[in-house]
């Protein structure tokens, strides 16, 4: 197998590694995982979007556009939270630092030497980097990154007194040492742990806001606007949190008469931008669904394209509707004319139950004239009308 194991190599042999701790450091193994699953995904949703046609064959419609065009900005941006809310949660950029000193490898040697040493605070540890940059080519290259979590209490200062036995470089040990006590001043360890372990629990929350919001999107999509606005609201609300809880005295470590200051790194303007975009694509969907109901859709709906989707129902009942609307209406008109003539004849025996017998006063057969007076004075009785007869005077 010469010349496949000994390719792009200067001695031509196999890689040694004859000591525990002589391990190469090409990345972060948590962050390689989940960019490689975000992007396996995405990478799938791309494959198998174009496929996705209506049964209709209408793809130059103007909505079916715009269904495809939101579920594109909403995939990928339900995507980009996820991604950043991961990275996040297991990255080491929210505090960081980094220059270049000259001192010594370590402690009480006297030789000199140029060095980048960098500080990255995550939320449950901080790893520590030290690079040697030689000026003469002959130097061997001296390169570390050490991790030291503060996950209980006591951890930081455990591992601090291990990397000592293990003879970590002059300047990592000092620099971890701001970090390992929490008394008086030097208490930066027990703060930055503090703001960590707030930010995280947000961060799952989020996390599991997130995860909700996907699943309202593809079962009722305002509900899921409605989950990305609180998602956004976490990630903000993360962001606010580690930021109140960061020491009140910022620290400022001295390494060999170079300073480190801290100031935020790239995670924490992820975390930002990523809720930032959240709040605003939720208020926006939001919007739209109320000014135009039951508008906003995706592919990616459980019932898409098939005779359960919302958009088919809402579209046949509104036919049903102006269909029975033209239909004459048979049955409520024929009644109404049955309930018409049931209550007029009802009234009409009420009326003659009630009508009493007109006295219009005594006429005598004789008179041609009848009397003004006596016509004026009439009343009703509520009995009914009996026969009467005409008594004569002789």
């Amino acid at each position: 197998m010469k010349g496949w194991f000994d390719a792009f190599r200067n001695d031509g042999g196999p890689t040694l590694y004859s000591y525990t701790n002589r391990t190469p450091v090409t990345g972060d193994v948590h962050l390689i995982t989940i960019f490689v699953i975000f992007c396996t995904i995405f990478t799938a949703f791309l494959i198998i979007f174009p496929g996705i046609r209506k049964e209709d064959g209408v793809t130059k419609n103007f909505n079916n556009v715009l269904q495809r065009l939101s579920t594109f900005l909403t995939v990928t941006l339900s995507l980009f939270v996820g991604t950043s809310i991961q990275v996040a949660q297991y990255g080491s950029s929210w505090h960081t630092t980094s220059t270049t000193i000259i001192g010594s490898f370590s402690a009480f040697s006297k030789q000199r030497m140029t060095a980048e040493i960098g500080g990255y605070i995550g939320l449950m540890h901080i790893n520590i980097t030290y690079r040697h940059t030689p000026i003469n080519m002959d130097v061997a290259d001296v390169e570390y990154n050490e991790r030291f979590f503060w996950r209980t209490p006591h951890e930081m200062k455990d591992m601090f007194k291990e990397s000592l036995s293990q003879g970590a470089p002059f300047p990592i040990v000092s620099l971890v040492e701001y970090f390992s006590f929490h008394q008086e001043g030097f208490s930066w360890g027990s703060k930055y742990r503090e703001a960590g372990y707030y930010a995280s629990i947000m961060l799952w929350t989020s996390f599991a806001s997130w995860m909700l919001m996907n699943l309202l999107l593809v079962v009722v999509p305002r509900y899921g606007a409605f989950s990305m606005i609180f998602t956004g609201f976490c990630l903000l609300f993360t962001n606010l949190i580690y930021w109140k809880l960061l020491p009140c005295e910022p620290l400022v470590a001295h390494i060999d008469g170079s300073i480190l200051i801290f100031d935020f790194g790239w995670n924490y303007w992820l975390v930002l931008v990523a809720g930032i975009m959240c709040l605003f694509a939720g208020i926006v969907i939001t919007a739209i669904d109320m000014i135009f109901p039951h508008q906003f859709s995706t592919i990616l709906e459980v019932d898409y394209d098939t005779p359960y989707d919302r958009h088919v129902i809402i579209e046949e009942s509104f036919d049903t509707r102006n269909i029975r609307r033209k239909l004459p209406k048979v049955e409520d008109s024929f009644g109404d004319r049955f309930i018409s003539q049931l209550s007029s004849k009802l009234s009409h025996e009420k009326e003659e139950d009630t009508q009493g017998v007109i006295n219009r006063g005594y006429v005598s057969h004789e008179s041609s004239e009848i009397n003004e007076e006596s016509s004026k004075t009439n009343w009703s009785y509520p009995f009914p009308p009996a026969q009467r007869r005409a008594v004569s005077t002789s």
